[in-house]
C-alpha cells in the first residue's frame, strides 16, 4: 500500500503545482519530461523482462494472451468505459471544470497497464518500483491537467487508492498460495508489456501498441508453468 500513498502524494503535489503555476507550464516541457520518463519506464519493463527463467514461456503467454486480448477487444472496452464515465458525469454536472478534471484524471490514473502490473509486483514481490515510477508519470500528467481543468484532478486520488490499493491487497493475498515459478514468470511478462507502455510514451511505433489487449497474457503463466512441469515429466 505505500506504493500507492506515495502516487497519491505525487498526484497530489503535481496538481498543486499546476494550480499554482497554470499559466506558465509550456508543451515543450511536458514532452520532455515525458520522453525522460519513457526511458525509466523502459528500463524498469526490461529488468522485469529479463528476470524471466523461462523465455519460452513469456513468448507463448505474451501471444496467446495478445489474441486473447484482442478478440475480446479489451482496450477498446477499457475505453469506452472511460467515455461512458465521462459522458455521464459531465452531463449530469454540465461543463463543470472540477468535474471533467476530476473523471479524465481518474480514467487516466486507474485504466491502464501499470497500475495492474504495479499492483501485481507491490503485492506479490514487494517490489514497488512500477507503481513509484507510475506515480512520478502521474504527478507530471497531474500538473499539466489541473493547470487545464483545475483542483479537480486532485480529488481523483480517492478513487485512485480504493483501486489500486485493492488490487495491491487482493495480489498479495493471492500471492501467497502461488509457486514461486509462477509468480516470476507473471513479472517477466509483465515487464515485457511495461516496455510496450514506454515505447509508446517514447513515440516509438509508428502506430501505437494496444497494450490494453496484451493484459490477459499476465495471468496465463499460472496455467503455462504446471503445465509445463506436467509434460516435462511424462516426456522425461
Amino acid at each position: 500500500m505505500i506504493a500507492t500513498v506515495i502516487n497519491v502524494i505525487l498526484i497530489l503535489l503535481g496538481s498543486t503545482l499546476g494550480l499554482i503555476f497554470r499559466d506558465r507550464i509550456s508543451p515543450r516541457f511536458s514532452a520532455t519530461i515525458t520522453s525522460a520518463l519513457g526511458l525509466c519506464v523502459l528500463g524498469i519493463g526490461i529488468s522485469s523482462m529479463i528476470g524471466t527463467n523461462d523465455t519460452l514461456c513469456v513468448i507463448v503467454c505474451m501471444v496467446v494472451g495478445t489474441l486473447l486480448g484482442e478478440a475480446l477487444r479489451i482496450e477498446d472496452r477499457l475505453e469506452g468505459v472511460g467515455d461512458l464515465l465521462r459522458r455521464r458525469l459531465l452531463r449530469k454536472n454540465g461543463n463543470s471544470r472540477f468535474v471533467e478534471g476530476f473523471v479524465n484524471a481518474t480514467v487516466l490514473f486507474c485504466v491502464g497497464a501499470m497500475a495492474i502490473n504495479g499492483s501485481m509486483e507491490a503485492g506479490m514481490n514487494h517490489n514497488y518500483d512500477i507503481i513509484i515510477s507510475k506515480g512520478v508519470i502521474d504527478g507530471v500528467t497531474s500538473i499539466t491537467f489541473a493547470a487545464a481543468m483545475g483542483v479537480g484532478v486532485a480529488f481523483s486520488v480517492v478513487p485512485l487508492f480504493l483501486y489500486q490499493g485493492a488490487l495491491t491487497l487482493i495480489f498479495a493475498a493471492v500471492g501467497q498460495a502461488m509457486d514461486a515459478a509462477v509468480i516470476t514468470e507473471m513479472s517477466a511478462v509483465g515487464g515485457t508489456i511495461i516496455v510496450g507502455i514506454a515505447l509508446n510514451m517514447l513515440g516509438l511505433p509508428k502506430d501505437r501498441i494496444r497494450v490494453g489487449n496484451m493484459l490477459p497474457a499476465i495471468f496465463l503463466p499460472l496455467a503455462y508453468v504446471p503445465l509445463a512441469a506436467w509434460l516435462a515429466g511424462r516426456l522425461g
